[in-house]
């Protein structure tokens, strides 16, 4: 699929839920929960610096080749924000930089953004 994506200068949608797979086969990765875009970004930047607590649990959760770091790998649970009405109203994909983009509320954004890199 890579190889034939360069040669034609294609772009694909590719839905998955394995997460290996999907930083294989994307140069950019949108991370959903419940058919809302949570997170977005190039794929190395989601990798490396996950923002959204739906994005580092699901990461967290892909298994490690070496039986090792496998035992030791620590998950996050994930536990969905509960929202008041004027929080909702505030909730928008938020520009981290470089194309990186997560959905929060303006006290998220301010509080998530110290731990990204870039911001």
């Amino acid at each position: 699929m890579k190889e034939i994506q360069k040669e034609r200068g294609l772009a694909y949608l590719f839905i998955a839920h394995d997460l290996s797979m999907v930083k294989y086969i994307s140069d950019r990765i949108a991370v959903m929960y419940k058919g809302k875009l949570l997170e977005i970004g190039e794929a190395d930047d989601l990798y490396q610096n996950p923002v959204h607590p739906y994005t580092k649990s699901l990461l967290s959760a892909v298994p490690q080749p070496d039986p090792e770091s496998e035992k030791e790998r620590q998950r996050i649970p994930y536990t969905p924000t509960e929202y008041s009405e004027s929080d909702e109203e505030d909730l928008m994909l938020r520009d981290l930089g470089n194309g990186h983009f997560v959905y929060c509320t303006t006290k998220e954004f301010e509080a998530w953004s110290k731990e990204y890199p870039t911001v």
